[in-house]
């Protein structure tokens, strides 16, 4: 079986980087993974403190694709540790969602995102899923 998520408000919503699981990283408060993963976008800058402190995660996602702010440089290559750092940091805080990934055993864990070719599987399936990937790796790290 694989597992899919995508909304916050299906089974494994946990899963999704916009589910209610703050933590602290950095020696400061996120609210979601979301938020922190868009603010990395611009160490240095003061539009970190800016997503840091969005409503939402999804205004947080909106502020992190405008191309109005100075995108860092290394973005690409350090983009998905940092994306690990997150959801690791996420999942060591709340141990009932931790209970939740670990209950997966051994299937495959996709995000099922219909526009997202890179973090999830996109429309037509042929998408990375690199979130999915994490969580897995994750997983099995704790295992």
């Amino acid at each position: 079986m694989t597992i899919y998520f995508y909304s916050i408000r299906e089974q494994y919503g946990c899963f999704s980087n916009f589910s209610p699981h703050g933590f602290i990283l950095d020696d400061l408060y996120w609210s979601t993974s979301e938020h922190y993963f868009q603010a990395q976008k611009f160490l240095g800058t003061p539009h970190l403190e800016q997503i840091r402190l969005a409503k939402t995660p999804k205004e947080a996602a909106k502020m992190g694709r405008e191309r109005t702010r100075p995108l860092r440089q290394d973005w690409l290559e350090v983009k998905d540790d940092i994306m690990r750092k997150a959801v690791l940091r996420k999942f060591e805080t709340h141990v009932d969602i931790r209970e939740i990934l670990l209950s997966t055993g051994d299937e495959e864990i996709i995000e099922n995102s219909p526009i997202d070719y890179y973090w999830g599987c996109g429309a037509d399936g042929s998408g990375k899923n690199m979130l999915g990937i994490i969580l897995m790796e994750i997983r099995d790290q704790w295992r």
